[in-house]
């Protein structure tokens, strides 16, 4: 795929942040390279650093990206530009004119947004969420890959399809060789250069650390990881076998409700990991589920301000599915649209800089989730490296999208639905 582009290194920033051009774009990325030097070209992903490049490869690749890259912004500021306002709803005017002028929505802004139900007035803010992503953060698209590395779980969270209430379930479990094949295989022959590892709650410390180590040992990669919660001596453990990126949604803001989802669990502990991730270094990646029964709008927001709280880097947000071998198997999903409402809500919270994912799980709703997502704030995506054998029996939810697509199928639609909307592969940086 190789769907990055490398970054000239233009100056050091504080301790350990580089400022690095991307023809002309600048971003922040935290670097831990002791070799990196002023004038470097870098890989940056996920907000770091990943390696420094030879002069003569890295000028090759960007003259082949020169004219494309240029042609892909003028594009996407097409799309994007600042919406005519076809509403005569003056509060939602005057609410979305505070972020078109850089002041920060309140609550009760964010309320208002979320109970959106006239078409012009959502269409007036999906626009408006996608102006402001492309103002503050360019054209620039994360493309993550996940590799769903065990589908064994100790948890009994009542909607998840691979929690201990699904009998049904045949289990598996990388080993440690072939999950390392697998990303290897990623990186060099596909050229991603940004992993999620993600596993089911409750396995053995070591087999985490194990599969960062052996990744890590051979290649220069941004590893995230998606393990669940794992002890803030687990997280220490990770991090400093080189992870650098945590997956830890904390599913909802509502203490009552996170323990009616979740036996036997406190949304406080969930919290607790959350924070110590982002204290000790980890680049978070968090969010909330979206539809859950018992779940209110006041909620939702609750969740994005929560969200942008924890400071996260990047922001996943999905809709519950309920699946039939959970306790929720009778519950309903939400509409698509109060999905799309969310990611755009998200966007206009934190519309300077934050990275807003595309889930599977949307796509799994809606067929055209991934563009329209796109199209309302969001600017990350993420592609399946899991093999399709095993990728089935990672059931968090029925009909999973792309359960049974080939790689290379993932790649091709990514690529080309980015290039219609003029997004590019340079990285989007850390937060200021």
């Amino acid at each position: 795929m190789c769907y990055a582009i490398p970054g000239k290194v233009e100056a050091f920033v504080g301790e350990n942040r580089v400022l690095i051009d991307y023809f002309g774009e600048k971003k922040l990325a935290i670097n831990e390279l002791d070799e990196v030097r002023i004038g470097d070209y870098v890989y940056a992903q996920g907000g770091y650093v990943i390696e420094t490049l030879p002069p003569d490869y890295a000028e090759s690749v960007l003259d082949l990206w020169k004219e494309s890259f240029f042609r892909l912004q003028e594009l996407d500021l097409s799309l994007s530009r600042a919406p005519e306002a076809h509403t005569q709803n003056q509060r939602l005017l005057r609410i979305l004119d505070k972020a078109f002028y850089g002041k920060d929505l309140d609550r009760d802004d964010l309320l208002y947004l979320i109970h959106l139900e006239d078409p012009q007035d959502l269409e007036y803010l999906y626009r408006s969420a996608n102006f402001l992503r492309h103002k503050y953060t360019g054209n620039s698209c994360c493309v993550h890959g996940i590799i769903e590395v065990s589908n064994r779980c100790t948890c009994a969270c009542k909607y998840c399809g691979i929690s201990v209430h699904n009998r049904r379930l045949p289990r598996y479990q990388m080993s440690v060789e072939e999950v390392k094949d697998l990303a290897l295989s990623a990186i060099d022959r596909y050229g991603f250069k940004a992993l999620v590892l993600q596993s089911g709650e409750g396995l053995p410390l070591d087999y985490y650390v194990s599969l960062v180590r052996a990744i890590l040992e051979e290649r220069s990669v941004f590893l995230c990881v998606s393990f669940g919660e794992v002890g803030l001596e687990g997280l220490e453990a990770l991090f400093a076998a080189g992870a650098r990126g945590l997956l830890m949604r904390f599913e909802t803001s509502n203490p009552a409700l996170y323990r009616e989802l979740h036996p036997g669990k406190e949304l406080s502990s969930r919290l607790e990991h959350i924070r110590h991730a982002r204290e000790i270094g980890f680049l978070v990646f968090t969010g909330a589920l979206v539809g859950l029964p018992g779940q209110t709008l006041e909620d939702i927001v609750n969740d994005i301000l929560l969200a942008r709280e924890l400071s996260a880097e990047m922001y996943s947000f999905g809709p519950f599915i309920p699946h039939q071998d959970t306790p929720l198997a009778e519950a309903r999903p939400p509409d698509p649209e109060l999905m799309l409402k969310t990611l755009a809500v998200m966007r206009m919270a934190d519309y300077r800089q934050g990275r807003i994912l595309v889930t599977t799980a949307f796509e799994t709703l809606d067929s055209k989730a991934r563009e329209r997502g796109l199209m309302a704030g969001a600017n990350s995506i993420m592609l399946n490296i899991t093999p399709i054998h095993q990728r089935r029996s990672y059931a968090i939810y029925p009909n999973r999208a792309w359960r049974d697509e080939k790689l290379e199928t993932q790649i091709d639609e990514a690529i080309s639905l980015l290039q219609s909307l003029g997004r590019a592969p340079t990285d989007l940086g850390v937060k200021t």
